[in-house]
């Protein structure tokens, strides 16, 4: 899992803002959220502006040069922060795995140029290097030894070049926690649905129509079934125009195209739906969903964390709701303030001892968690 990161001089954030996931506490509540210590289900609120949709970008800039996911160039404009004189982009990641600690740092001076790379595996120096001195790297991985040491190429990372041109030593403990990385990075997943579009990062490569993938994987009637559970009352079908499948609403007169009569609300379940079948069934490792609330009911938001706290996935959420902020759903160390390039969780912004039957939103509202 994530357990620590860290972002500097990338679009708001200005400072270094440091996002840690191990500052739990000992709250004998919603023990499901957290594990091994680490935040497994985070809610993050802030207002407009503060960047909480920047932190989500952030944390996925590493998809540019370790995978061949989809990556969203459009939300990596104006990269530098405009305020600062510093040329480049610092981000540290900090994971915790089976086989022991990756620590992976780097800085680059667009999107795509990376300048400096170290990724360090139980405290010790698994590859590096640093191309404002020299183009020799620093490869120590077990199986590695004959790779060429230069890489002179900004855009190749040490960390892809490593995945794809070395056969390691699958015995090391080191090498173990390298594989885990890799998969961990290649399975994260951002989406979102606002008034722009839908759109999503990682874990897949190219797009499908939300309706059609609907009804290639035979999930009508399912699809039927979680919109009816989650108060969308209807019945749903399938017709066939010119050769064409469409999914269709189904009256006592007529059928109507879905989408020519959905609802905000009700296309952005959609999109819900179709990512929650993969959570399911494939290897995703960790989320981030942006305003994942932002066409739902106070009740439906609810239900969908109560879902998503029962996946056995890291998940971080993005939400104005502050209905959200209670002990009933999640637990203080699992909801977090942000404000520019500064973020914490509800617990370490008040010198109270926070209890279960604290209302941690009339608090909230009170200026209780200063940030």
């Amino acid at each position: 899992m994530l357990t620590k990161f860290e972002v500097s001089n990338f679009k708001n954030f200005n400072d270094n803002l440091v996002l840690d996931l191990t500052e739990t506490k000992k709250f004998k509540f919603n023990e499901e959220c957290i594990e091994n210590g680490i935040v497994k289900k985070a809610l993050i609120y802030g207002h407009n502006g503060t960047g909480k949709s920047n932190l989500g970008y952030a944390i996925f800039d590493i998809l540019k040069h370790i995978t061949a996911k989809n990556v969203n160039n459009e939300f990596y404009s104006n990269y530098l922060n405009a305020d600062s004189k510093k040329k480049t982009v610092s981000f540290v990641y900090e994971f915790q795995f089976k086989n022991g600690k990756v620590r992976y740092c780097y800085t680059k001076e667009d999107h795509s140029t990376l300048l400096k790379e170290k990724i360090e595996i139980n405290n010790e120096v698994f590859a590096e290097v640093d191309r404002e001195k020299s183009i020799k790297s620093i490869i120590n991985a077990k199986g590695a030894e004959s790779l060429k040491k230069n890489i002179e190429n900004k855009q190749v990372s040490i960390v892809s070049y490593i995945k794809n041109n070395a056969f390691l030593d699958e015995s090391n403990k080191a090498n173990k926690a390298f594989y885990e990385f890799i998969d961990f990075v290649e399975n994260m997943l951002f989406f979102r649905s606002l008034n722009d579009g839908n759109s999503y990062m990682g874990h897949s490569v190219g797009g499908k129509e939300i309706d059609q993938d609907i009804i290639d994987h035979n999930n009508v009637k399912e699809f039927e079934t979680f919109l009816n559970e989650l108060g969308i009352k209807c019945k749903l079908d399938v017709l066939e125009i010119g050769g064409l499948k469409i999914l269709v609403f189904v009256f006592k007169n007529k059928v109507i195209p879905f989408y020519d009569i959905a609802s905000s609300g009700t296309r952005a379940l959609a999109l819900f739906y179709f990512w929650f079948q993969r959570m399911k069934e494939e290897n995703i490792k960790f989320i981030f969903i942006d305003e994942f609330d932002a066409f739902y009911h106070f009740e439906l938001s609810k239900n969908i964390i109560e879902i998503l706290k029962k996946q056995d996935i890291q998940i971080i959420l993005t939400t104005h709701n502050t209905s959200l902020m209670s002990n009933e759903l999640l637990r203080p160390d699992c909801y977090f303030l942000i404000n520019n390039s500064k973020i914490n969780n509800l617990s370490n912004l008040t010198i109270k001892e926070l209890r279960e039957a604290h209302n941690i939103e009339k608090m909230y509202k009170a200026n209780a968690f200063a940030i």
